[in-house]
């Protein structure tokens, strides 16, 4: 069996058949690529800025985060708040997830119809270190964000000093604020230094990917049945031969009569 499969009229299928499984699996893992980075969300069109009162309303749903924004208006300065354990990134988890991480300063910036908009104007390592908060009129740059759950924070066991607040959201600042009119969401200062994605769209999956990578798969598979086969049948074929020859000159010699 072994000499069979070692032959020189085998060796050509064992090298076709081996180029085309691997082929065949390498196919089939890119078109499972394609599968999963269809599903996965992608940056969608980021348009021009608009004002901010558009987009972040009191009392309202939030929608479109991630939005370029422009808000003009003056800053609260007596209304500051920290949000401790925080990185400089709005998708990290804060809490005790990132205790001793740092800052963010959170400013509330009134607009002309009297309402004020939380600003994420920076992000500090000390609260010593926050910016000063700039007087007068004052136009900023940013990007929305969704108010955050106030569940979205490994909250520590011990209560915040005053002027620190966990979350940004108008549940926990209409509380600090009382009497204000706070609006559904909040600002990141583009200048802020704080890491925040641009908008992005959910994926749509495209089963007709998995379909091919299985395919592919499939033909791999056939392929080293047919192999297999192939290489039984040749086994075969060539054992019935060597049983068919004789076994010595002898065989073919005339019997000699008595």
């Amino acid at each position: 069996m072994l000499r069979t499969l070692l032959s020189p009229r085998l060796w050509g299928l064992h090298l076709v058949v081996i180029g085309a499984v691997a082929a065949f699996i390498l196919l089939g893992r890119w078109q499972l690529g394609v599968f999963e980075e269809s599903g996965r969300p992608h940056a969608s069109a980021d348009p021009a800025p608009v004002a901010v009162e558009e987009l972040v309303k009191a009392g309202a749903t939030f929608s479109e985060p991630g939005r370029r924004v422009v808000a003009s208006g003056a800053y609260d300065a007596g209304r500051q708040l920290l949000v401790p354990d925080r990185k400089p990134d709005v998708d990290a988890v804060g809490g005790r997830a990132a205790r001793g991480a740092g800052f963010w300063v959170v400013t509330p910036l009134r607009l002309a119809d009297g309402s004020l908009v939380p600003v994420v104007r920076s992000w500090v390592a000390q609260p010593a270190a926050a910016p000063p908060v700039p007087a007068g009129p004052v136009k900023v740059e940013g990007r929305t964000r969704p108010p955050e759950p106030t569940d979205s924070v490994q909250r520590t066991a011990s209560s915040l000093p005053a002027g620190q607040v966990s979350t940004v959201t108008p549940a926990e600042l209409i509380n600090l604020w009382p009497g204000e009119s706070v609006r559904n969401g909040f600002v990141v200062a583009a200048d802020s230094g704080i890491k925040i994605p641009s908008p992005q769209v959910g994926g749509s999956v495209t089963w007709r990917n998995l379909a091919y990578a299985l395919n592919w798969w499939i033909f791999a598979v056939f392929a080293v049945f047919m192999w297999v086969h192939y290489v039984r049948e040749a086994v075969r074929t060539s054992r019935g031969q060597q049983w068919s020859q004789p076994s010595s000159p002898s065989e073919y010699s005339p019997t000699s009569s008595a």
